[in-house]
C-alpha cells in the first residue's frame, strides 16, 4: 500500500535533492515564495512550511527581507596565496594610479560614473537627526567645539566599544574627520622623520600615503588573506630592523577581509611591550561583520601600547568625515596634534550622530547594511566563478571588499588601463605593496548593489582579462 506524503514533504525533497546536484551553489539566492508556489502549483502556506523544513535541517537560511538562501559560503575558490619575504625598510613611493583612482570617487565602485543608488532608510533617519541638532544650535555656531569633540558623542562610541570587551571611557576618545586622519594623528605621535614602520602585505595603500607624506621607511610583514599579519615575521623584523609602530588591521583588513585570530592578537602585544612597539589599530571594518563583530584589539591592550583608529566612513556614510582615535600612552599628545593641525570637529554632525546612536538608530542601520553586504558578496563570489580564467579569492566574512589572485602572466595594472577606457575603474593589487608584489592580483568590492550595469562590468571584465 502506498502511503501519499503531505505536499509539503514532496516539495521539501524536491528542493533539498535540487541543492545536493548542484542547482543552486552555496550562498545563492533560492527562487522567491511566489515564484516556487507558481513553479510548483502549491500554496504559499506549504512553500513555507517546506522552506522552514529545509532550513531547521541546515540546507537552507533565511535573510531578513532578502528570501531564502542555500546555507554556507558561495564558491569553491582556493585562497590567495600571500608573500614570504620580507625586503629591508625603504621609503614610500604612492602610486599615481592611486590619486587617479581617488581622484574618480572609485574606491569601491567599478563603475563611478554611474547614477548613485537610493539612499537606505537608516540614512534618511540619520539626516533628520543631524538636522535636529543643526536647529538646536543657535548661538553656539560662534564658538568652537572642545578639541577632543562631543562629549555625548565620545560617551556613546564608549558604550558601543565596551559591547566589544573594551571598557571604555568618553575622556578616551577624540574625535577626528576620519579615520586616515586619526592614522596620521597616531604615526605623528609616536614617530619621526625617518623612523621604520610595520605594516601589513598586501595591506591598505592609504596607510602607505601617510608614510610618504611623512618621510617614515616602511617594512612590509607578510599577511595571510584569513589570519592577517604573520606575527613571527614580526618578530624576526623588529630582532633585526628599529622598528617604532605597527600598523595592522585585526578585524576584516583591506583588501582580504582577514581576521586576525585570538592568539595572533595576544601575540603582537606581547611582542610590543617587549620591543616597545606603538601597535595602532586600524578598525574601520570591524562593525560590518555579519556572523559577528570582533572584540577590538584594544580590549585586550593592558599596557596602554594599542592606539585604536576608526571612522563611521565605511559603515555609514562616506559623506560624513568623522571618525575617532583612542590614544592610550600618547592620548595627550595626540589632542595637541588634533588642535594644530584641525583645531575643532563640526558640532551639530557629532551631535546628530549621537542622538542617531542614542535612539537606535544606528543599531538597526547595521542590521540591513549586513545582510546587505552579504548578499552582495555571495553574488560577485557567483560572477566571478564564472571568469574563464583560474582564480583563488577570499571569502570574508565582513569589510567591503574581497581579494582575488589571477594567473601570474596577468598584470592588473596594464588591466586597469585597458578597463578605463570603458568607463571601468579597477583596483591592482600593486596598490597594496610597495615592494611591488601582488601585480596579478585585484581588490574587488561588494559595497554596492550589483545592478544590470555592474554585473555586466564584471562579466566585460572577464573578457579584457583574457
Amino acid at each position: 500500500m502506498t502511503v501519499d506524503l503531505p505536499r509539503y514533504q514532496i516539495l521539501e525533497g524536491t528542493l533539498r535533492q535540487q541543492i545536493e546536484s548542484g542547482r543552486w551553489r552555496r550562498g545563492e539566492r533560492l527562487p522567491s515564495i511566489r515564484a516556487l508556489c507558481h513553479h510548483y502549483g502549491f500554496s504559499k502556506i506549504t512553500v513555507q512550511h517546506a522552506l522552514q523544513k529545509l532550513e531547521a535541517q541546515g540546507f537552507v537560511e533565511a535573510r531578513e527581507r532578502s528570501g531564502f538562501f542555500v546555507s554556507g559560503d558561495p564558491g569553491e575558490f582556493e585562497s590567495p596565496r600571500h608573500a614570504s619575504i620580507m625586503e629591508a625598510p625603504k621609503p614610500v613611493s604612492v602610486s599615481e594610479v592611486f590619486q587617479d583612482i581617488m581622484t574618480r570617487s572609485a574606491a569601491f565602485d567599478l563603475l563611478p560614473g554611474l547614477h548613485r543608488d537610493e539612499p537606505p532608510p537608516g540614512i534618511i533617519q540619520l539626516n533628520r537627526s543631524i538636522g535636529r541638532a543643526l536647529r538646536r544650535q543657535r548661538g553656539s555656531f560662534q564658538y568652537y567645539d572642545e578639541p577632543a569633540g562631543d562629549r555625548e558623542l565620545r560617551h556613546q562610541l564608549a558604550l558601543r566599544f565596551a559591547k566589544r570587551g573594551w571598557t571604555a571611557e568618553a575622556d578616551q576618545f577624540c574625535v577626528t574627520s576620519g579615520c586616515q586622519q586619526s592614522l596620521f594623528l597616531a604615526l605623528m605621535a609616536v614617530c619621526q622623520r625617518g623612523d621604520v614602520v610595520a605594516v601589513e602585505a598586501p595591506g591598505f595603500y592609504g596607510v602607505l600615503q601617510l608614510l610618504e607624506q611623512l618621510q617614515l621607511k616602511v617594512v612590509e610583514i607578510p599577511a595571510s588573506p584569513q589570519n592577517g599579519m604573520d606575527i613571527s615575521a614580526l618578530e624576526e623584523a623588529v630582532q633585526v630592523w628599529d622598528v617604532k609602530a605597527c600598523v595592522v588591521s585585526p578585524s576584516f583588513a583591506t583588501p582580504t577581509g582577514a581576521v586576525m585570530p585570538s592568539g595572533a592578537r595576544r601575540c603582537l602585544l606581547e611582542l610590543a611591550d617587549r620591543y616597545e612597539l606603538a601597535v595602532i589599530e586600524d578598525d574601520i571594518y570591524a562593525e560590518s561583520g555579519w556572523r559577528g563583530v570582533p572584540d577590538t584589539l584594544k580590549a585586550m591592550d593592558g599596557s596602554d601600547r594599542v592606539i585604536h583608529c576608526s571612522s563611521f566612513s565605511k559603515v555609514l556614510s562616506r559623506d560624513l568625515r568623522l571618525g575617532w582615535v583612542s590614544g592610550g600612552r600618547w592620548h595627550s599628545k595626540i589632542l595637541q596634534l588634533k588642535l594644530t593641525s584641525q583645531l575643532a570637529s563640526s558640532r551639530f554632525l557629532q551631535q546628530g550622530v549621537a542622538e542617531f546612536i542614542a535612539e537606535g538608530g544606528y543599531t538597526a542601520f547595521l542590521r540591513r547594511f549586513r545582510q546587505s553586504l552579504q548578499l552582495q558578496r555571495d553574488q560577485l563570489l557567483g560572477l566571478i566563478g564564472a571568469w574563464p580564467v583560474p582564480l583563488r579569492a577570499t571569502t570574508p566574512q565582513g569589510g567591503l571588499t574581497l581579494w582575488a589572485e589571477l594567473p601570474d602572466d596577468v598584470d592588473t595594472l596594464g588591466l586597469y588601463s585597458r578597463a578605463l577606457e570603458e568607463g571601468i575603474v579597477i583596483t591592482p593589487g600593486s596598490l597594496f605593496s610597495v615592494s611591488g608584489s601582488f601585480s596579478n592580483c585585484l581588490r574587488i568590492s561588494f559595497a554596492h548593489r550589483w545592478n544590470e550595469a555592474r554585473v555586466g562590468a564584471v562579466k566585460r571584465l572577464s573578457e579584457l582579462v583574457t
